[in-house]
């Protein structure tokens, strides 16, 4: 059977985005290679053993097109209401707060936040099947 054990997304600012992940999320450097025109940074926290793996492409200063495929990464929380308030707090600007009831009960609470590179992360709070 297979694990998931990361994701990658490339970034433009390294500094800018480690920044972002720690405030964020409190996703901390596990690992970094180092390569002559890359380097890999591995992010991850105590909540789970899935990485988040930022490839930084040395000299490049434009930055990635994001395309029509990518949709988004999904953590989750304890309480949606005070992560909000927080990332708010941080100057993070997420978005409103959705109760998603499609068939009238409230089945997931979330908000979608965008880190620097443009890449969306949707917040869940815990419950149901987003544990």
């Amino acid at each position: 059977m297979a694990k998931a054990i990361h994701s990658m997304i490339r970034v433009l600012d390294e500094e800018r985005t480690l920044k972002f992940y720690d405030e964020a999320f409190g996703l901390k450097p596990a690992a970094r290679l180092d390569f002559d025109t890359f380097t890999l940074v591995y992010l991850s926290n105590a909540e789970s053993s899935f990485e988040l793996e930022l490839t930084i492409n040395k000299g490049r200063t434009q930055p990635y097109d994001l395309g029509d495929g990518y949709g988004h990464l999904a953590v989750s929380v304890p309480d949606v209401a005070a992560e909000h308030s927080r990332l708010t707090a941080l100057g993070h600007a997420p978005r409103k707060i959705v109760d998603f009831a499609p068939g009238g009960e409230v089945i997931a609470r979330f908000f979608f936040i965008a880190d620097p590179d443009g890449y969306q992360i949707e917040v869940l709070e815990r419950g149901g099947r987003y544990l």
